[in-house]
């Protein structure tokens, strides 16, 4: 595995310009119904529900063995399990792209909570997520997250965030792939956001190809801002990787996110990307 030289720029954790001519996109929010706010509560309950009830012998269990690798299993079953009881079927499309051994940086979109759930528990392979920090302020979830891999990356503090991209590189390097929305949030409903810049820096250190991944319908199904949900299928797309050989400074990691960027808004039908 090729190691670049490639180095974080002050620029790190910024976003990257938005593309000349973008505008505020439109989100067309429907007004909630009664059955949509039910499934929507009744999605978090069974979320809450699946982390008090599963998690915490799954856990102790884990801990008192000394084997981390005992939760991964765990995790899988209770994002595929509330995904399924939420009413959600998800379809994915282009796993046939990816090298078996080659680990890759997934660079997706995010417009929902399903986002993480779906991205986690489908690619067929184990990976690691990289979170927001206040992830870990949820009880059980923040403490288990450390055993399967999701690490939460504090922005608001530059030194922090930096080891945490340094953790997360070196695991790369080990072979251990990783799930990134490098828009940094969640966008509302038919949203993109522009890309923060960490995670193609951290492709790039540790000489991994990225695939670019475009998660379709979650912002219908659950959309940020809409307070309801509806029943249906989540489309997950993955995208011909990336290679991020020859990537060596600030210009030709700019040059790779508007690559990976354009080719996502391409198969989401996106013109333009949202302001922040």
């Amino acid at each position: 595995m090729t190691t670049h030289s490639v180095s974080p720029s002050n620029e790190l954790l910024e976003e990257s310009a938005a593309t000349p001519g973008s505008s505020e996109v439109e989100s067309n929010i429907t007004r909630p119904t009664l059955a949509g706010r039910l499934l929507y509560w009744w999605s978090l309950f069974v979320a809450g529900a699946l982390l008090a009830v599963v998690a915490p012998p799954v856990l102790l269990v884990a801990w008192l063995a000394r084997r981390h690798a005992l939760v991964y299993p765990w995790a899988l079953f209770g994002a595929r399990t509330w995904l399924r009881l939420s009413g959600m079927k998800v379809s994915v499309l282009g796993l046939e792209l990816l090298d078996p051994k080659q680990p890759y940086v997934f660079i997706s979109n995010h417009r929902s909570y399903l986002d993480t759930a779906t991205l986690f528990a489908f690619l067929g392979r184990r990976i690691g997520v990289i979170a927001k920090k206040e992830l870990l302020k949820v009880p059980i979830l923040g403490y288990g997250m450390g055993y399967v891999n999701v690490m939460a990356i504090d922005r608001s503090n530059r030194d922090r965030a930096l080891k945490t991209m340094d953790a997360a590189t070196d695991r790369l390097r080990s072979g251990i792939s990783f799930g990134v929305f490098a828009e940094g949030t969640r966008a509302k409903p038919h949203g993109f956001l522009p890309f923060k810049k960490g995670a193609f820096y951290m492709a790039a250190q540790a000489g991994v190809p990225i695939v670019p991944v475009a998660i379709k319908n979650t912002d219908i199904l659950m959309g940020k801002g809409t307070g309801q949900a509806r029943t249906g299928t989540i489309e997950m797309v993955l995208l011909p990787p990336v290679s991020t050989e020859g990537i060596a400074g600030d210009l030709e990691v700019q040059g790779l996110i508007d690559q990976v960027q354009k080719a996502i808004a391409k198969e989401l039908g996106v013109n333009e990307l949202t302001r922040r």
